[in-house]
């Protein structure tokens, strides 16, 4: 019976992403990686849906008074559920452009901060989408299970995922979450981060997508030490005239800039490390702190945290999808892996 539900169904983990949204199928792997932004038109209770995905993040900043391009995810939740409900459906139609009998069973990974109602939100999101079964899972174990982390062996390990919206910070052992942390702080905080910098220092007003690229491009977790280090030249207004204007940026600034939130982060682990049980901490201090998630690859994170901590740091095979990798492995073992999930919402399985 299994195996025919496996061929009229097409079953997905999604990583319901602050930033980008990801989604894998069963036995296909990735097959969507788009920004999770909306584009919609009309007043909030007849909103229309004109764009998703890259389509839609191409219009912030640039669309007229009628039409808004929103995030529906804020800090790893919904923060919108018409526009959340309408993005999960597109993401699961772009993934299964051809027909199945069956709804498809999904698992959505969470921050380990999400309250019982933003849960039961994202979870009602995706039956509302059109799936028929919604597990979910919490990211950090997600994120654990895809950097390959030995979490069905009474090892402890920690895995510290800088995402868009959160960071998660959790020590993982027997298939079980010991000690987790959920800190609203990650790329998006980093961003704005740099343009309240360059706001108060450079009298320079820039928005989210250019800070993404400064961010991108000469972004660092260390302060360079006897230079300004790399330097490039961006776009904005002026904030006391209102002209547009252009303005040399150094490595320097945006380090100093990006100190706030990586501190927030760093001391997140500190105290993680400081309540992990005495034999964990032990395997911690062996085996090392694990970075995944598109966050922690601002230039120098590793040497930040391991400066802090005077613990080994190394990223995970593929920092971007550990959480998306860890998801479907579970979706491709989920009689074997059910300890991994965290709830079920929903009809037959």
């Amino acid at each position: 019976m299994q195996g025919f539900l496996s061929l009229i169904s097409s079953d997905m983990a999604i990583d319901l992403g602050t930033t980008n949204t990801l989604v894998y199928l069963k036995k296909s792997g990735i097959v969507v990686n788009e920004p999770s932004v909306v584009a919609v038109e009309g007043p909030p209770d007849r909103i229309k849906i004109l764009a998703v995905g890259e389509k839609a993040k191409k219009m912030l900043g640039r669309t007229p008074e009628n039409i808004k391009a929103i995030l529906p995810m804020k800090d790893g939740v919904i923060a919108d559920f018409i526009a959340a409900e309408e993005m999960i459906k597109y993401f699961i139609q772009k993934a299964t452009p051809n027909k199945t009998l069956l709804s498809p069973k999904i698992i959505i990974c969470v921050p380990t901060g999400a309250t019982p109602v933003e849960r039961k939100a994202i979870q009602e999101a995706g039956i509302a989408a059109g799936a028929r079964r919604v597990y979910l899972i919490e990211e950090s174990m997600a994120a654990a299970i895809g950097a390959d982390l030995p979490v069905t062996e009474p090892v402890g390990s920690m895995i510290v995922d800088v995402g868009g919206g959160t960071t998660e910070v959790a020590i993982v052992s027997l298939e079980g979450i010991v000690y987790s942390k959920s800190i609203r702080v990650g790329g998006n905080k980093f961003d704005e981060s740099i343009i309240s910098y360059l706001r108060r220092n450079e009298n320079l007003i820039i928005g989210e997508v250019t800070a993404e690229n400064v961010k991108k491009m000469i972004g660092s977790g260390i302060i360079p030490k006897h230079s300004e280090g790399k330097k490039i030249t961006i776009k904005g207004r002026d904030a006391i005239d209102g002209i547009p204007k252009e303005k040399e940026v150094s490595e320097r600034q945006i380090a100093e800039s990006l100190a706030e939130p990586l501190f927030d982060i760093v001391e997140a682990i500190k105290e993680g490390l400081e309540m992990a049980p005495p034999e964990l901490s032990g395997d911690i201090m062996e085996y090392g702190i694990t970075l995944t998630g598109g966050g922690s690859l601002l230039r120098n994170t590793d040497m930040v945290v391991q400066n802090a901590t005077g613990i080994e740091v190394r990223y995970a095979n593929d920092p971007l999808f550990s959480v998306v990798l860890g998801t479907g492995k579970v979706l491709e073992n989920l009689k074997d892996m059910q300890r991994s999930l965290s709830s079920t919402y929903g009809g037959y399985s």
